[in-house]
C-alpha cells in the first residue's frame, strides 16, 4: 500500500513540474490571404421572339353532301343489283359509297387546312456555372526568439501575434 502511494505522489508530482505555460508576443513577418475556388450555379436567360406552324381545319361535315351522296349511290346500287337479295346488298353498298364520296366533294369547299404563324416570345433559361474565389483564411509567418514559424489563421493578425509558450524538460524527471 505503501508503494501505491508514493508511485501515484510521484506521477501527481512529475506532471505538475512539466507542464509551466505562459504567453508572450511575436512579431508577424508576413500574412498571405489564402483563396479556394468554388462553383456558383445560376440561371442565366434570355427572351426571343419563335413562329409556331399550326394547322387549322375549320367547317363540319356536310350533312347535305352525305345525304344526296348516299342516295345517289343507293339509287345506282339498286339499279346494278340482280334479285332480291342482291339488290338489297348493293343498295346498301351504293349508299355508304355514296355517302363518303359526296362528304367529300362537299367537304372540299367547306373544310380546307391553313397554316398560321402565331409570333410569341419565348424565355429561354440555362445553369451557367460561374467560379468564384472564396478567402480561406491566411498563412502567418511570425518570428519568435530568433525563430520564424507558421500557421494558418481565419484572420490577418496584424502586427503582432500572442503565442502560447509551454515549458518541458528535456532529460527525466528526478522524483
Amino acid at each position: 500500500m505503501k508503494r501505491l502511494a508514493i508511485a501515484l505522489a510521484c506521477t501527481v508530482g512529475t506532471f505538475a513540474v512539466q507542464a509551466d505555460i505562459f504567453y508572450d508576443n511575436a512579431r508577424v513577418r508576413s500574412a498571405e490571404p489564402q483563396y479556394e475556388n468554388i462553383t456558383v450555379p445560376r440561371d442565366e436567360c434570355r427572351n426571343e421572339w419563335v413562329t409556331d406552324s399550326q394547322r387549322v381545319s375549320s367547317g363540319t361535315p356536310n350533312f347535305g353532301g352525305v345525304v344526296l351522296g348516299a342516295l345517289a349511290g343507293g339509287v345506282v346500287g339498286n339499279q346494278v343489283g340482280r334479285g332480291n337479295g342482291g339488290r338489297e346488298a348493293a343498295t346498301a353498298l351504293g349508299a355508304l359509297v355514296g355517302a363518303l364520296a359526296g362528304d367529300r366533294i362537299a367537304g372540299r369547299n367547306n373544310r380546307y387546312e391553313q397554316v398560321q404563324e402565331a409570333p410569341r416570345q419565348v424565355t429561354r433559361c440555362q445553369t451557367v456555372n460561374d467560379v468564384q474565389a472564396r478567402l480561406t483564411g491566411y498563412r502567418v509567418a511570425y518570428d519568435y526568439r530568433g525563430q520564424t514559424y507558421t500557421t494558418l489563421m481565419r484572420e490577418d493578425p496584424g502586427p503582432s501575434l500572442q503565442v502560447r509558450v509551454s515549458v518541458d524538460p528535456v532529460g527525466p524527471a528526478m522524483y
